[in-house]
């Protein structure tokens, strides 16, 4: 494995160059981010950790953002060991692992593959975990006709599709919403930075993907942080489940929350996450 780097960039073994940010100093919390943004969706949550005294690590995920627009390794277990790369590049120790959405998978997936030996605790936000699509094991899943009309939408109109799937990832068509174009345009910006290649072949990683295996794997402290209005990874079939199968899980919901409750309610999660950090 690659040890190469910059002050912004690991490379991982097939040469694929991770970007990375890197704020603050003290206990590390590592965050990996949702289909089909970037590291950017966790700012606020990286800003107000860095300024309580946490160092705040958040990647890129290979084809998104600012890494390397890879043509292979689409898949997840290729994506945890490129968070493995980062970590072991780093030297990072005794860290908080958090991921959102797919990114919960990758955090599952990366314990799963390479251990707890650098991670002391672990956040599940709206993750895709243990699986979402309807499945022998997961007969309440969702339909794979579901994911089939991601692809088309991703195949015949990226950009119009990422705008119109900011609504509902939001939660802006709720009666009562308070719309945020700023928002909507910030979901479109970062899913435009993914290459077409990664946000499509990603969608059957996040949707068919089983992470049961992984999550028992799981024996640290582990918080799932789900919004009881989560239109995009259902509150049922993922959280209420995967707390279920972690050694040391805690379900937190939000009530009225959708999937993008990092923004939405990113008062109400840092406060959470700053009180789990500390315990």
């Amino acid at each position: 494995m690659s040890k190469a780097r910059t002050i912004d960039t690991v490379t991982a073994g097939d040469g694929t160059i991770i970007h990375f940010t890197d704020w603050g100093h003290g206990t590390p919390v590592v965050f990996s981010h949702g289909w089909p943004l970037s590291s950017d969706a966790w700012e606020d949550q990286m800003l107000f950790l860095a300024e309580h005294g946490f160092r705040v690590i958040a990647h890129d995920r290979r084809g998104h953002g600012r890494s390397s627009k890879a043509w292979h390794g689409n898949d997840m277990d290729t994506y945890a060991d490129d968070l493995a790369t980062l970590l072991d590049t780093l030297d990072i120790t005794g860290a908080t692992l958090v991921g959102h959405s797919t990114g919960g998978g990758e955090v599952a997936r990366y314990i799963g593959r390479h251990g707890t030996g650098r991670v002391a605790k672990a956040v599940l936000i709206g993750a895709v975990t243990p699986q979402m699509v309807v499945s022998p094991a997961n007969p309440d899943g969702v339909p794979m006709s579901v994911f089939d009309g991601i692809r088309d939408g991703v195949r015949n109109d990226r950009a119009q599709f990422f705008l119109d799937l900011s609504t509902p990832f939001f939660g802006f068509n709720r009666a009562g919403a308070k719309v945020s174009e700023g928002m909507r345009q910030s979901f479109l910006f970062q899913g435009l930075q993914c290459s077409i290649k990664s946000a499509y072949a990603c969608i059957k990683q996040f949707s068919e993907t089983d992470f049961s295996a992984d999550l028992g794997k799981m024996t640290i402290p582990t918080l799932v942080i789900h919004g009881d209005d989560d239109q995009i990874v259902p509150l049922a079939t993922t959280a209420r489940r995967a707390v279920e199968m972690l050694p040391q899980g805690r379900l937190s919901v939000y009530e009225g929350a959708g999937h993008g409750l990092p923004s939405t309610h990113k008062h109400q999660l840092n406060a959470e996450l700053l009180a789990f950090l500390r315990s």
